[in-house]
């Protein structure tokens, strides 16, 4: 599916179901998120955020790697992976799918987990530009 019809399709999903859905970009790359109205705050797909600080586009590595870091964390007791929560977020294939998520504060926790400079200038721009 091309971009500006992924882009009207979340937008006619979000109408539907009264969920602001944003889709934001760091270098070029997507990351999708979902305002909770309940708490006030949007939460953030983990698997693109996992993108974006990996510099992958495979989305089934991206998934992996995710699945590796969460087992290891839990592993150690970091509370990343229970601070996540899942979210029904559309996908390419037109199908709704859950979708791990993370707010602010996991952004932040996750971005530690990769000492970069990619991780420091996306957690300065997803604050910067959120709140």
């Amino acid at each position: 599916m091309e971009l500006p019809l992924m882009i009207i399709t979340l937008l006619k999903l979000a109408m539907l179901s009264k969920s602001k859905i944003s889709i934001r970009f760091f270098d070029d790359r997507e990351v999708r998120a979902v305002w909770d109205d309940a708490n006030a705050k949007w939460w953030f797909s983990v698997l693109f955020i996992i993108a974006v600080l990996r510099d992958q586009d495979d989305y089934n590595k991206n998934r992996n790697y995710w699945k590796y870091l969460k087992a290891k964390l839990k592993k150690e007791e970091n509370e990343l992976g229970s601070v996540t929560i899942q979210l029904k977020l559309l996908a390419n294939d037109g199908k709704h799918y859950n979708t791990d998520m993370l707010d602010y504060n996991g952004i932040i926790a996750l971005g530690k987990t990769f000492p970069s400079k990619i991780a420091n200038r996306f957690i300065e721009n997803i604050l910067s530009n959120s709140l």
